[in-house]
Order: structure tokens, then C-alpha cells, then sequence
């Protein structure tokens, strides 16, 4: 069961949240001592926090932050504070979400089942490794590697840019426009020239797995990788 943390000093409020929550069948731990709820976040060890700004001793921001320094849980603030500078101020503060009173209890609740779907569900950051596959061939982007049979090859970042985006769509042609906005990055110019030596140097990486002629160069269109190597080895 998923656990919600309440912070919220008007007790009729929390006891509103509270019973409504739990009601969609989460549990929930409702915050009362205010000088403590770093203390209480730790023992409660929740999924997603909701957080007022006006509250005892130091404001919502300020817990925000502490919390923050502990955990990556979803921060959700309810406030009747609905000025931007509030707004900002929350999300500059590791806040994910920011609902203003008076609310209606659906959007609260539509907000906390996205913040638990985007964190913990669905739409959740996959924690294991990707790997592309084709015909036999495995690329692993995040540690920049190339296996097929047993044989493997390091490969460039570009490299791998370039051979992911061509395996995903392979047999399909992939344009040099598209390829050459694949590669670019924030840290320099990406021209035709740089895509033309990647290129070049994805076929002799290639070449090492018996590979020869399965990148293919369309005129005027593009690139694409034809799996011929699985054809070769049925042959």
C-alpha cells in the first residue's frame, strides 16, 4: 500500500485529505508535531508528500528542502497562497506539483495518482540497462558496447547514437537530417562532415563482426541497416 505523508497544520483540512485518501485505498500518516517533520518523513518513509506553506515553526518551503536532502518522493503543495512567486519558489525547491486552495478533492486526488504513476508506476524511470537488438546483434547504449556471438567492440558515443537510431529502424531509411539532429548536443556543431566520419568509422566497427555491406548509403535519402549477416550465416 502506498503511503501519503500530510503536512497541514489546520486539522479539519488534514482530516479532509485524510479521509478522502484513504478512501482510494492508500494509507496515510498525518504530520502534528511541526518542528519535527524531517522526523517524521524519515520514520513514515512515504511515497509522496503533501506539503501546505504556511505552517508552524518554519514554512513548507523551507521542509521542502530538507526532504528534499533526504529522499527523490514526490512533493505535492496545497496552498492557499496562489501568487507565482509561491509557485516558483516551490518548484525551485524540489516541489513536483503545486495545487492552490480552495480545491476540489478529484483534482488533488488526479494529481496524486499522476506524481505516484510518474514515480513509482507506469510512466516510471526504468532502472535496468536498454539493449537494442537486431538479428543477433546487441547494442548496449548506456555502456557504449557492440556483442554479436559472443564477440564484443567498444564503440564511440556518436557511434552509438548513430547505430541505435539506425537498428530501431531498420530496414527503414534513416535521412542525414535525421541523423545529424540525433547527434547533436549542447556542447558543439554537429555538420555533415562529422556525420560523414561516423559513418565511416560505424562500418569499420562493423566490419569487425563480419559486417560489410549491411550499411547501406541511399542517395539523396540516407543510411539504412539491412540485417544481411543473419542471411549469411543461414546460407
Amino acid at each position: 500500500m502506498q503511503r501519503i505523508m500530510i503536512c497541514e497544520d489546520d486539522p479539519k483540512l488534514a482530516a479532509l485529505l485524510q479521509a478522502n485518501i484513504e478512501k482510494y485505498g492508500y494509507d496515510t500518516g498525518v504530520v502534528e508535531d511541526f518542528s519535527g517533520v524531517t522526523d517524521f518523513f524519515r520514520r513514515y518513509d512515504p511515497h509522496l508528500v503533501l506539503m501546505d506553506v504556511n505552517l508552524p515553526k518554519f514554512d513548507g518551503f523551507y521542509w521542502c528542502r530538507q526532504i528534499r536532502a533526504l529522499s527523490k518522493c514526490q512533493i505535492l503543495f496545497i496552498s492557499a497562497r496562489d501568487g507565482e512567486m509561491d509557485q516558483v519558489m516551490a518548484l525551485e525547491y524540489g516541489a513536483d506539483d503545486y495545487i492552490t486552495k480552495p480545491f476540489h478533492m478529484e483534482v488533488v486526488m488526479a494529481k496524486i495518482r499522476s506524481q505516484l504513476r510518474r514515480a513509482y508506476g507506469e510512466y516510471a524511470e526504468r532502472t535496468e540497462e536498454r539493449i537494442v537488438k537486431l538479428a543477433g546483434l546487441q547494442l548496449y547504449p548506456e555502456r557504449l558496447e557492440l556483442a554479436l556471438h559472443g564477440v564484443n567492440s567498444t564503440l564511440t558515443k556518436k557511434e552509438a547514437v548513430l547505430l541505435e537510431m539506425l537498428m530501431r529502424r531498420s530496414p527503414r531509411i534513416v535521412s542525414r537530417e535525421a541523423l545529424l539532429e540525433e547527434l547533436w548536443d549542447d556542447q558543439a556543431f554537429v555538420d555533415e562532415n562529422t556525420l560523414n566520419v561516423n559513418i565511416t568509422r560505424l562500418r569499420k566497427k562493423l566490419q569487425e563482426f563480419g559486417i560489410d555491406a549491411s550499411l547501406e548509403t541511399v542517395r539523396g535519402a540516407g543510411y539504412r541497416l539491412l540485417p544481411s549477416w543473419e542471411a549469411e550465416e543461414l546460407s
